[in-house]
């Protein structure tokens, strides 16, 4: 990979907890020629947020990429009786929207918000695309970066062990039901807060493969839905 300095690690340089590591580490800029890269980081925008400051909203069109350099944000959402339902914790070095650059008119399913005084440096959709536009060299390693992920990908999904995949979904469920759910005879009961889109999202699934996953679930006895009720025999987590 390109040996290029990130401006976020000067502007915080010496701030403990600043990540070390640089927006060009994400996969869909591998490649990139420190030409570029000097073209590429005027067009960046470093970010700073205040504890408790919102990044974005549930349904807020994903319109950036964000890596963060500093702090930790959490994602959640209010479920249907107006409880908050924190649903994962993201640190420094984390990247945030991905795949808003590559998809069109997307939005949150979730909500962000800082715990701490939180830094990030981030690219626009628009310009990233600009970019593209005005860069050919850029534009080619981008295309070559998508056709590598879809190849690996493809070879992942295939190795991917379905019991794996059952068991990041369900620790995810289990996540949820500690949070919101209560205990009840034969195990732990929670009314199901989450759309199959947000599981999907945390899991780190497609939604179809939620779907699927679900089923399976239900079908080993792991968990049983009724309306919106999910039900998780033998678990307690008094």
């Amino acid at each position: 990979m390109t040996n290029i300095t990130c401006h976020c690690n000067a502007q915080l340089d010496g701030v403990s907890g600043a990540h070390p590591g640089c927006f060009g580490q994400a996969w869909i800029f591998e490649g990139i020629t420190a030409k570029d890269w000097d073209k590429i980081f005027p067009k960046l925008i470093h970010k700073e947020w205040a504890p408790g400051e919102l990044l974005f909203r549930q349904g807020d069109l994903a319109s950036s990429m964000i890596l963060l350099k500093m702090g930790s944000i959490k994602l959640w959402k209010v479920t249907e009786d107006g409880r908050e339902l924190t649903l994962d914790i993201r640190n420094a070095g984390d990247f945030l929207g991905e795949s808003s650059l590559m998809e069109e008119d997307s939005v949150y399913p979730v909500s962000a918000s800082c715990l701490e005084t939180t830094a990030g440096c981030g690219i626009d959709k628009k310009v990233f695309e600009s970019l593209i536009e005005e860069i050919p060299s850029f534009g080619l390693a981008v295309v070559r970066n998508l056709s590598r992920r879809i190849d690996h990908l493809t070879g992942k999904l295939g190795a991917l062990s379905e019991t794996n995949m059952e068991e990041k979904l369900y620790q995810v469920l289990v996540s949820v039901a500690k949070q919101v759910g209560y205990p009840t005879k034969g195990g732990w009961s929670v009314k199901l807060h989450l759309t199959h889109e947000e599981i999907g999202f945390l899991a780190g699934v497609h939604r179809v493969s939620v779907t699927r996953t679900l089923k399976k679930l239900r079908n080993k006895g792991k968990i049983f839905l009724e309306d919106n009720m999910m039900f998780f025999p033998n678990l307690n987590l008094s």
